[in-house]
C-alpha cells in the first residue's frame, strides 16, 4: 500500500526510562557482545521487569513469575535497555529459556526502548519445561544506542514461570544469507488451469537448449509431451528460464504434474471448480474484517470473535469519535465498516476503491456476456444478512458503504459535505491484538478532497446498484454523493498530510484530478445528467493514457472511471473511443505478458516491484478482462486468465499468494488478529486472503534483515513481521475477488 511505517511494539512507560549511550561499534568490527550480564552471574542488573512480574535468581538463571489474565504480550515483560545497534551490521541473538507449565509462547524482540517502540527483529518460540536454546541471526536496519532486548510474556489466561539464561546479542557476526525454499524448478499455477484456457509453466534451469517435458495425470501416466522454449535470463528474478505450453491438453483432471529437466512440479488441477470457490472465499474475507459486529463462529468456524470498537471496555469505541486536537469540535458515530488491513484503522480512500471493485464485480456479472450473477445471489456468502433477498455481495459491500457515509462532515460545520480522510488509533498498536482488546483512543483525521471524491464515486455507484433492492438506501446514497461532489468542487485542494502516519497509514495523494474524473463518471452513469457528462468530457484525464505499467490503485483511480464508462451502458458522446482506449491499454498489458518469461502483465521500470504488486498484477488483468467483455476477442480472455498463474504459484518463489490455495501458499500475512504465527490460540488468515507480494522497497525491518539486495520477485517473505511485503488489505482482496469471479465465469 505504500502508505506507512508501522510500530509493532507498544510497552509501558517503564521501558522508556532514561538511557545511557554506549559508543557505537564501527562497521566491520570484530564480534562484540551487546548484552550485559546475560548469564546472570552478578545478579539481575541491569535487567528490568514490568511491575506485575516478580523475578529473581534461581539456579543461576533469571526466573520470573508471570501473572495470568493479561490481554497483550507487552503487558508482562523482562528486558534490558542501553543496547547499541549499527546499521548494516549482523547480530546473533541467542538465549536459553523454559516455561512451566508447558507450551507457552513468548515474544523475543530486539527493538527500540523509547517511542515509537519500533521492532527490529522478533521471534516467538514455544517454551518447554526442560528448556531449549534458541539462536537467530539478523541484520540491523538502523543505527541506535537506544535499543533493547526484550521478552514479552503477557497475553496468557494462566500464570506461568519463565526462566532465562545465556542471553547474547553478538554484533559483527557473519550475515546469515536468507535462502527461500522455492521447491521444484518447474513452476506452475498450483491451483487450476481452465480446460479450454491457456496452460503455461516456467522451468528454471541452467540449460540453454530446449528440453523435453511430460504432463502426467494423478496415476503417473504421461498424457501429453513436448519441448520447452528457452527464454534466457528473466530480469525480474535473475533466473535462466524456459517456457512450457501445454494448452493443447484440454481434459479435466486432478493432481496432475509437469516433469522437465528431472524435476516434477507441484500438483495442480484442470477444471473450473477451484475458481468458483475462490470467488466466494475472496469475498468471504470481508466478513471477518468487519468492525462493530461480533463475528459468528457458526458462520466462520475458528474465526468467531467479539465485536470490536463498540465503546465496550477496553475499547474507547467508534460510536462518538472526536477529531484530532484542533481539527473539529464534534464527534461522529463511525461504527461499522471494514478494518482496512492488518491494523484496526478504517480509511475512506482505501475503502472507496475497495467498495468500487467489489461492486464492479457484481455489476460486471449483470452486464457481461459471460456474467453469471446468480453465482453471487443471496445466500452464497453465509453472512448474517443471507436470506434477505438481496445478493450477499451487495450486503457485504453495504457494511463498508454505511461507514463511508458516516464519515461525511455534518451540515452546519466547516467543510460540510466533505469526508474525513480516515479514522484510527491515536498510536500504533502491537501484534497480536484482537479488535475488541484495542485500548487506544480513536480519532477522526482532517477531511480531504480525495476522501470526499471516493465517497461521491462509490455512493453514486451504489445508488444505481441498490435501487432494485432498497430504493430508500439508493436515494440516501445518491444524495450523499451529490453533496460530496459539491463539497469537493468547493474545496478542490484539501490534501491529506504525508506526515500523518502515526497510528495508521497516511494515504497521502498529491493529485486528485483522477478522483474528480472517477466521481464525475459514476455520477453521470447513475444520473445521466449533463453537468457530470460535461465534466467527464472536459477532464484531461478522459483522453490521457492511464494504463501504465504499475496499474491502478487507491491513489490512481482514473481507471475506475474509464472502465465503468466503457462497460456500463450510457449515451456518453464518444463512448466508442472510451472503449477503444481500454482495448489499447489491454494491448499493452498483453504485449507485456507475452514478453514476460513468467507470463504476467506486469513489468515495472527496472523491475522495482511496488507495494502490493500482487493486486497490481490482478488489476492489470482486470483491464484485459474488460477488453474481452468489450470485444469478445479470446486473446484478451486468455491473457486475463493466464495472469492468475503468477498469483497462484507460477512465480520465482513457487508460492501461491492466496491463503489456502496451492500446495505452498502464503499464510502468515501481517495481521493483529489473524496472528496464529505469534499466538497459537488465534487463527491464521482465512482461505482466500491475498498477500501483498514482492515489494522492492522492503520498508519493514524484518524484510530488510532478510532480503537486502533482492531482485524483483524475490523481494517477499511469508512472515507476519513483514508488513511491507506480506500484509493483507481490503483493496488487494477486491482485485482478487474481481479476477477470481471473471475466471470462474469462463468455465
Amino acid at each position: 500500500m505504500k502508505r506507512r511505517r508501522t510500530a509493532l511494539l507498544s510497552l509501558t512507560a517503564l521501558l522508556a526510562a532514561a538511557l545511557t549511550a554506549l559508543p557505537a561499534a564501527p562497521a566491520g568490527a570484530e564480534e562484540v557482545e551487546q548484552v550485559k550480564n546475560g548469564t546472570f552471574d552478578t545478579g539481575t542488573e541491569p535487567w528490568w521487569t514490568t511491575s506485575n512480574v516478580t523475578a529473581g535468581l534461581s539456579d543461576g538463571r533469571l526466573c520470573a513469575d508471570v501473572p495470568g489474565g493479561t490481554a497483550n504480550r507487552w503487558d508482562a515483560a523482562v528486558g534490558q535497555n542501553d543496547i547499541t545497534l549499527v546499521k548494516g551490521e549482523s547480530y546473533r541473538f541467542s538465549f536459553t529459556a523454559s516455561g512451566s507449565p508447558e507450551g507457552h509462547v513468548v515474544r523475543a524482540i530486539v527493538g527500540l526502548s523509547v517511542a515509537p517502540y519500533d521492532t527490529y527483529y522478533e521471534e516467538t518460540p514455544q517454551l518447554s519445561v526442560s528448556g531449549n536454546t534458541y539462536t537467530y541471526t539478523f541484520t540491523s536496519s538502523v543505527d541506535t544506542t537506544q535499543a533493547q532486548v526484550g521478552f514479552q510474556l503477557g497475553g496468557s489466561a494462566e500464570a506461568f514461570r519463565f526462566c532465562l539464561d545465556d542471553v547474547s546479542l553478538l554484533g559483527g557476526v557473519a550475515p546469515e544469507p536468507y535462502e527461500p525454499d522455492t521447491g521444484p524448478r518447474v513452476r506452475v499455477n498450483q491451483v487450476a488451469y481452465l480446460p479450454s484456457g491457456p496452460k503455461n509453466a516456467t522451468l528454471v534451469t541452467d540449460a540453454t537448449s530446449k528440453l523435453p517435458w511430460q504432463l502426467k495425470n494423478a496415476d503417473g501416466t504421461v498424457v501429453a509431451r513436448g519441448t520447452t522454449v528457452p527464454r534466457g535470463t528473466d530480469a525480474s528474478s535473475g533466473q535462466n528460464v524456459h517456457s512450457i505450453d501445454f494448452g493443447a491438453y484440454r481434459k479435466a483432471g486432478k493432481e496432475l504434474t509437469l516433469v522437465a529437466d528431472g524435476e516434477t512440479s507441484r500438483p495442480f488441477d484442470i477444471g473450473t471448480g477451484a475458481y468458483e470457490q475462490l470467488r466466494l472465499d475472496a469475498l468471504k474475507y470481508y466478513y471477518t474484517q468487519r468492525s462493530g459486529i461480533a463475528i459468528r463462529d457458526d458462520l466462520r468456524p475458528g474465526y468467531g470473535r467479539a465485536a470490536g470498537h463498540l465503546n465496550v471496555a477496553p475499547n474507547k469505541g467508534d460510536a462518538d469519535v472526536p477529531c484530532q486536537p484542533g481539527v473539529c469540535d464534534y464527534t461522529l458515530d463511525v461504527t461499522g465498516g471494514w478494518y482496512d488491513a492488518g491494523d484496526h484503522g478504517k480509511y475512506v480512500v482505501n475503502g472507496g476503491i475497495s467498495v468500487w471493485e467489489v461492486l464492479s464485480t457484481y455489476e460486471r456479472e449483470t452486464l457481461a456476456r459471460t456474467g453469471e450473477r446468480e453465482k453471487l445471489r443471496d445466500g452464497t456468502l453465509a453472512i448474517p444478512e443471507s436470506g434477505n433477498k438481496v445478493p450477499d455481495i451487495l450486503d457485504e459491500a453495504r457494511w463498508e458503504l454505511e461507514f463511508l457515509l458516516k464519515m461525511q462532515v455534518p451540515d452546519g460545520k466547516p467543510l460540510a459535505g466533505m469526508a474525513h480522510h480516515k479514522m484510527h488509533d491515536e498510536q500504533w498498536t502491537g501484534l497480536p491484538l484482537l479488535p475488541s482488546d484495542d485500548p487506544q483512543k480513536r480519532e477522526l483525521h482532517p477531511p480531504s478532497t480525495a476522501a470526499t471524491l471516493n465517497l461521491a464515486a462509490t455512493a453514486a455507484q451504489a445508488a444505481r446498484l441498490y435501487r432494485p433492492y432498497d430504493r430508500t438506501f439508493a436515494t440516501k446514497a445518491l444524495a450523499a454523493a451529490r453533496k460530496a461532489w459539491a463539497a469537493a468542487l468547493a474545496h478542490p485542494g484539501v490534501l491529506a498530510s504525508e506526515s500523518d502516519g502515526t497510528g495508521g497509514g497516511a494515504y497521502a495523494d498529491r493529485d486528485v484530478a483522477d478522483e474528480f474524473y472517477w466521481a464525475a463518471a459514476e455520477l453521470y452513469l447513475t444520473t445521466g445528467e449533463k453537468p457530470f457528462e460535461e465534466y467527464v468530457l472536459k477532464s484531461p484525464v478522459h483522453t490521457a493514457d492511464i494504463f501504465g505499467p504499475i496499474g491502478f490503485d487507491w491513489a490512481r483511480t482514473a481507471a475506475a472511471g474509464r472502465l465503468d464508462l466503457a462497460l456500463v451502458p450510457s449515451r456518453l458522446p464518444g463512448r466508442d473511443k472510451v472503449r477503444q482506449s481500454v482495448v489499447k491499454g489491454a494491448d499493452g498489458y498483453l504485449a507485456t505478458l507475452k514478453a514476460h518469461p513468467y507470463g504476467m502483465p506486469y513489468a515495472p521500470d527496472k523491475n522495482l516491484y511496488d507495494w502490493g504488486s500482487s493486486h497490481q498484477i490482478l488489476n492489470n488483468a482486470v483491464v484485459l478482462a474488460t477488453a474481452y467483455d468489450i470485444t469478445g476477442a479470446s486473446k484478451y480472455r486468455d491473457g486475463a486468465v493466464q495472469s492468475m498463474d503468477y498469483i497462484l504459484g507460477r512465480n520465482a518463489l513457487n508460492i501461491s499468494y492466496v491463503t489456502g490455495y496451492g500446495e505452498a501458499n502464503a499464510h502468515n500475512q501481517h495481521s493483529r488478529w489473524y496472528a496464529h504465527q505469534l499466538d497459537p490460540k488465534l487463527p491464521g488468515p482465512p482461505r482466500g486472503t491475498l498477500a501483498g507480494g514482492a515489494n522492492s522497497g522492503i520498508q519493514d525491518p524484518y524484510a530488510q534483515s532478510k532480503l537486502q539486495g533482492c531482485v524483483g520477485q524475490f523481494c517477499y517473505i511469508d512472515d507476519i513481521q513483514s508488513w511491507s511485503t506480506n500484509e493483507h488489505t481490503i483493496n488487494w482482496n477486491a482485485a482478487l475477488t474481481r479476477m477470481a469471479s471473471f475466471v470462474a465465469d469462463q468455465g
